[in-house]
Parts: structure tokens; C-alpha cells; sequence
């Protein structure tokens, strides 16, 4: 797709073992179907000449290699589970070529969990050529990155500190991304009307008690009537040829490489 464009990238939309799942035989590990291939959960989204990957996964590095990324310009995460952190070294492919920190937005909670982690880059004392030199930006209310505005949406999703994002472009296009969650607060779901599009959390079709379900993320779709829905963070127990055929309109799975237009 042309950089001219505004859109985002699925550059993953699996749940935090991947599918295939190491050693699983079932229908949806073995199937052929490319769609069923899911790396670890992110997006990258280009609007306004910027390139904003939101959450550093494990897989990150086959992700960029696949999407054929070769610069961002800033990192905004989640929360700070495993499957949205761990990629953080790889970041160092985007360092090598810039001179100013690299800017990452999260919340106090996660920012603390990754200096835990990645100690050497928030170091004083990093100075070695190429490797990341953090920006740590606190997010706690609505901010600018470029033409894009972002409000954090703050969620449930377990014991860990969790928000999703709603973003706005310059032309005033409006789409919240939440991978992760299992209650949305009513304050939160506030702050979602009038989407132009939904990236939603549906792990598989029975409950589960961290995440939304298939049933659960369609009542949301149906309270918050966006013009279009995408779920995302999907396990091995949904197969993508079968539960797209079920969907009603307006509601799609996503999948590995999916580029969507952020246009009305």
C-alpha cells in the first residue's frame, strides 16, 4: 500500500503463544489457511507522514522484516504483558540511523515495569551508537503525536494497568484499538462513540476470564455501532474462514498483514 496513504497495518493478531501453538495438532495449528498464522498482538500506523507502532512484541522482528519497515518514529504501549514488551531490543533497528531519543508512551505503571527490564537502556550511562535511547513520555490524558490525537482508554484486563487508544486523524477519522481487555468501563465506552472503526479483543468463542469473548465483543460492537469492527487477539480456537462466514456485516477478523485505510 502507498505510504501516501493513511491506513495501519496488522502486524500481528495473535493471543500471547501465537498460532500455531508449539506442539498443538488441532484443526487450526495445521491448517494451511495463511490467515490462521497469527504472530503476537501490534498495529503500525502511518497517518500524517508518522509511523507509530503501538506495542513491541516478540515478534517484532519478523514482523518488520515481513511488513518491510525500516523506520518509526515513536512506540506507544498497552500494558506491559510479555507479549506486548519483549520485542523492546529489537528496537535497536530503528535507532541506528537517528539522532534524538526514541520517544515511547505508556503508562507510569508500565514505563516502571520496563526500565525494570531493559535497565541498560534507560541507564545514564547509555552512550554506545545505535542503541535506543528512550524518550519515556507518560500517558495519562489525551495528547498530539503528529496530526494524530490519542486519548488513552483505560480498561480491565486482569491485574496489570491496561489501556487501549482512540485515535483521531486530520481528517478526523476516529478508531479505538483494544487488544487486551475484559471489561470496559462505562466511562470508558463513553469516549467511543461515533467510531469509524473498532479493533476489539475476541479470543475465542467461550468466556474467558481476562479477555472478551466472541459473543461479548459483539455486544459491544452492538452497543457502540461503529461504522466497522475488527477483532483481534485470536487464539487457535477460532478458525478465520469459519467464524468470518458467521459474522454479521460490518464485523471481520482480522489477520497477520491485513493494511487498513483510515478514510471514511
Amino acid at each position: 500500500m502507498s505510504t501516501d496513504h493513511e491506513y495501519l497495518t496488522f502486524l500481528g493478531t495473535g493471543t500471547s503463544v501465537g498460532v500455531p501453538v508449539i506442539g498443538c495438532r488441532c484443526m487450526v495449528c495445521t491448517s494451511t489457511d495463511p490467515c490462521n498464522n497469527r504472530t503476537r498482538s501490534s498495529i503500525l500506523i502511518k497517518s500524517g507522514g508518522t509511523s507509530l507502532l503501538v506495542d513491541s512484541g516478540p515478534d517484532l522482528r519478523e514482523q518488520a522484516l515481513r511488513e518491510k519497515i525500516s523506520s518509526i518514529d515513536a512506540v506507544i504501549y498497552t500494558h506491559s504483558h510479555l507479549d506486548h514488551v519483549v520485542g523492546f531490543d529489537e528496537l535497536r533497528a530503528f535507532c541506528w540511523h537517528r539522532q534524538d531519543p526514541l520517544p515511547l508512551y505508556a503508562t507510569q505503571y508500565c514505563l516502571d515495569v520496563l526500565k525494570n527490564m531493559f535497565a541498560w537502556a534507560f541507564d545514564a550511562g547509555n552512550s554506545y551508537p545505535g542503541y535506543i535511547k528512550p524518550d519515556p513520555r507518560i500517558v495519562a490524558e489525551p495528547f498530539q503525536f503528529g496530526s494524530l490525537g490519542i486519548t488513552p482508554l483505560p480498561v480491565i484486563h486482569g491485574s496489570v494497568v491496561t489501556v487501549g487508544y482512540l485515535f483521531e486523524t486530520k481528517n478526523a477519522f476516529r478508531f479505538a484499538y483494544l487488544p487486551d481487555v475484559k471489561t470496559i468501563p462505562e466511562s470508558t465506552l463513553s469516549m467511543m462513540e461515533d467510531l469509524d472503526l473498532l479493533i476489539i479483543d475476541s479470543l475465542r468463542n467461550e468466556p474467558h476470564a481476562t479477555h472478551l469473548s466472541v459473543p461479548e465483543s459483539l455486544e459491544i460492537a452492538k452497543r457502540l455501532s461503529p461504522a466497522r469492527t475488527i477483532f483481534t487477539h485470536i487464539s487457535h480456537d477460532i478458525d478465520h474462514a469459519t467464524l468470518s462466514a458467521e459474522l454479521p456485516p460490518g464485523i471481520s477478523l482480522a489477520h497477520d498483514g491485513l493494511h487498513v485505510a483510515l478514510i471514511d
